[in-house]
């Protein structure tokens, strides 16, 4: 996909078409902002993992769009999946954290509902927050080339997302050890920390280096460090007992 000047994602069924039709955001962004000319390079995705090359088509009177320029490729998914767990911060804060999780490869992304959480995930504001980070999300993955849009899951507590991922998840805490592939599944707090008994005893810990973070930036150094061991960039073999829950 690199040598495309942009990408889209449409529906599974548009992208079967040998002519594309873009949504009017789209066709605006490739336009107006990217300032693309008929005939550029762009790839187009369906947001499950199936994508190919296009071309865009500009003309007097008509709607902008996308020609098909080759077949339809099929990524399948990368495994093991990676899920990150955060108590997202207020505002674009919180925002900053999704779009970079999308950019750096994670599948799943999950509101963690915490005691020391500052957003509160009512009923009423669930559909909404949800909805937001999604479009947050989907823009992030057209900047970053992605065959798959990420999971937006519904926001979920420790011991919920605990029970889901059995013998998969840790827990971001200073002193835990290096994350691994073995725990795909990494749940960080909130800058208030984690309440005295929130975390199981039994749910391994995992460290994201010798400085306090901020929120967003634990998970964001979270979700690099799988992305890197998944995609074999880089290697893990922690001592013995490193990443086990304490005494």
């Amino acid at each position: 996909m690199a040598p495309a000047a942009a990408h889209v994602f449409v529906g599974p069924a548009d992208l079967a078409d040998a002519a594309i039709v873009l949504a009017p955001d789209d066709a605006h962004h490739l336009v107006r902002v990217l300032r693309l000319r008929d005939g550029d390079p762009v790839t187009v995705a369906d947001g499950l993992g199936s994508w190919r090359p296009a071309r865009l088509r500009l003309g007097p009177g008509a709607d902008p769009g996308l020609d098909a320029e080759g077949p339809v490729v099929s990524e399948p998914p990368a495994r093991p999946e990676l899920t990150v767990a955060v108590a997202l911060p207020k505002g674009d804060r919180g925002d900053w954290a999704v779009q970079k999780l999308t950019e750096v490869g994670i599948d799943v992304i999950i509101p963690l509902v915490t005691e020391r959480s500052v957003v509160r995930w009512t009923a009423e504001r669930t559909g909404r927050g949800l909805e937001r980070l999604a479009r947050v999300a989907r823009a992030a993955a057209m900047q970053s080339r992605r065959a798959r849009l990420p999971e937006i899951a519904p926001p979920a507590s420790v011991a919920e997302i605990t029970a889901a991922h059995p013998g998969a998840a840790a827990a971001a805490e200073p002193g835990g050890g290096p994350p691994a592939l073995e725990r795909p599944v990494v749940l960080v707090g909130p800058e208030g920390g984690w309440a005295r008994g929130e975390l199981p005893d039994d749910l391994p810990r995992v460290g994201l280096g010798p400085t306090t973070l901020r929120t967003e930036t634990a998970a964001l150094v979270a979700g690099a460090a799988l992305g890197l061991l998944r995609a074999g960039l880089v290697s893990s073999a922690p001592p013995t007992g490193l990443g086990e829950p304490p005494p």
